[in-house]
């Protein structure tokens, strides 16, 4: 482990300990006790009376720091001593682009109107709005932030993956037995 890897393990952990002091609410209103509305962050050991902690918002906000320092973890890793450093691949790239879609969607998570979901089955899709400027009576569809976020992470792997580095030729089973046995051959004279 490298230094810049070092201090990407110290920032990934002062996030996770903000996070957990000052989680993400939801409040409970009179009118409808069972019904959470989504009302911000506070700090957790002075907990407003009739308000919960948003556990699956939580959860995603742990997920994307911990994916965050997975992909600044990757990023900062040195290369081999003997190849030339390339700091703009098409890997680095897409870390980087995942990274920062992660942030996007954490910062503007989907809302319903809490009256629609009151009156409706299924939740009802309301727009995107900044996390900490919600309209009043609205509440983040943890559904659709798990899909979205989903849907970066396995996009991101995919083209992770199209877009490895081009190794040399395997050899087949013929040619290393053919090596082999030239290798033996020379070994005996």
């Amino acid at each position: 482990m490298n230094r810049n890897q070092c201090i990407a393990l110290a920032t990934a952990a002062a996030n996770l300990f903000l996070i957990l002091l000052f989680p993400p609410f939801d409040q409970f209103s009179i009118a409808a006790p069972r019904l959470p509305v989504f009302a911000g962050f506070d700090f957790y050991f002075n907990k407003p009376q009739n308000h919960e902690v948003n556990n699956s918002l939580l959860l995603l906000e742990v997920f994307v720091v911990l994916i965050n320092t997975g992909i600044g973890w990757l990023l900062l890793q040195h290369n081999a001593p003997d190849s030339p450093r390339h700091r703009h691949t098409a890997r680095n790239v897409i870390l980087i682009a995942v990274g920062v879609n992660l942030i996007v969607v954490l910062l503007f998570p989907p809302f319903e109107s809490v009256f629609a979901l009151t009156n409706a089955v299924l939740p009802s899709f309301d727009g995107f709005y900044f996390i900490f400027m919600r309209p009043q009576n609205h509440g983040i569809i943890a559904t659709l932030l798990y899909l979205e976020v989903a849907l970066i992470l396995v996009n991101g792997a995919l083209l992770w993956m199209i877009f490895r580095p081009r190794t040399a030729a395997q050899l087949t089973h013929e040619q290393i037995y053919a090596l082999a046995q030239a290798l033996h051959a020379k070994k005996l004279r």
